[in-house]
């Protein structure tokens, strides 16, 4: 019996930042080990399901700049997240639908027009080497494939077998991914082309905050400007965390903290006095106050959030 040739995607143009990303590895923190995994998590299950790939496929996340790639043999892919123009072999073609990319030719999602971070999925998935049941980058930790290069090669997978997020043997256990995954989460046709309803890059932020586990350590006007005043999104943002400009918060007490746990959204605030929310490649303790924490469904909108966004934080 012969093997399936193992089929590569080309990176000819990487951009700004662009990195291989599921829906990352949960379950590891006890160990100092992120989440990880994509930051607009639902834009990369919406473009997972349009080429009939499972909902936790690996992908590519671009940020800003967009990226241009080459496989080498024909795939069905779909550029979604973030609006930008998508081309294949500078033909323009349609972004947030499935189209047909021929062996050979280059795929293109251009720069940013709305949004931040734009999504490639393809027929298959992505299958670089998993770590701890992940083919997510890690930025903090460096865990997983690194960000992709020009000339970087990352391998395809077959759209007639199952695709999707590696399981492993974990806090959860070992487990069989052919037994865990159902028919519907196997690979197959692209979904039906039409109108699809992609979410729009936030005009305004607003993020719903649970106070604590540290707001007592900032006094009650601080809390209050948290609550009330505007806050814009700041250029040093990244996948670790979501900085801020704005009015710093005062605290009630000033003798150091020692280092505890953190969670994705948590909202840390260093000596500056000014919130960072950390998103899916924070780390995994800390050792400056978290005053409140966003819901994780809130996030998506932090992942689109493009530098001078207005951000408020309202109470959940």
């Amino acid at each position: 019996m012969t093997s399936t040739p193992v089929a590569y995607l080309h990176v000819v143009r990487s951009g700004a930042l662009t990195t291989v990303q599921d829906a990352g590895r949960p379950g590891w923190a006890h160990l100092g080990v992120g989440r990880s995994g994509a930051l607009d998590a639902p834009a990369a299950r919406l473009a997972n399901r349009l080429v009939g790939n499972p909902p936790g496929a690996a992908v590519l996340e671009t940020t800003l700049t967009g990226c241009a790639v080459r496989p080498d043999r024909p795939v069905v892919a779909v550029v979604g997240g973030a609006g930008c123009p998508v081309r294949v072999d500078g033909r323009p073609v349609a972004w947030g639908e499935p189209v047909r990319v021929p062996a050979g030719a280059v795929l293109e999602a251009g720069p940013a027009v709305t949004g931040l971070r734009s999504y490639l999925a393809f027929a298959g998935g992505l299958e670089p080497d998993a770590v701890l049941g992940s083919r997510s980058a890690d930025l903090l930790s460096g865990l997983g494939p690194a960000p992709l290069g020009a000339g970087d090669t990352v391998p395809l997978g077959d759209p007639a077998k199952p695709s999707g997020r590696v399981e492993s043997s974990g806090p959860a256990g070992p487990s069989d991914p052919a037994k865990r995954r159902g028919p519907a989460e196997r690979c197959g046709p692209p979904a039906a082309a039409g109108p699809v309803p992609w979410p729009g890059a936030p005009v305004e932020l607003v993020l719903p905050v649970h106070l604590g586990p540290r707001h007592d350590w900032f006094t009650a006007p601080a809390l209050r400007t948290l609550l009330t005043a505007d806050y814009r999104v700041s250029p040093h943002s990244n996948r670790i965390g979501l900085r801020t400009e704005g009015p710093a918060l005062e605290r009630s007490r000033t003798e150091e903290l020692p280092s505890e746990g953190v969670v994705l959204g948590a909202i840390q605030v260093p000596p500056d006095g000014l919130p960072v929310v950390f998103l899916h490649d924070h780390p995994t303790t800390g050792g400056y106050p978290v005053v409140g924490v966003v819901a994780e469904r809130a996030l998506a909108g932090a992942a689109q959030a493009v530098p001078g966004t207005r951000l408020r934080f309202v109470r959940a």
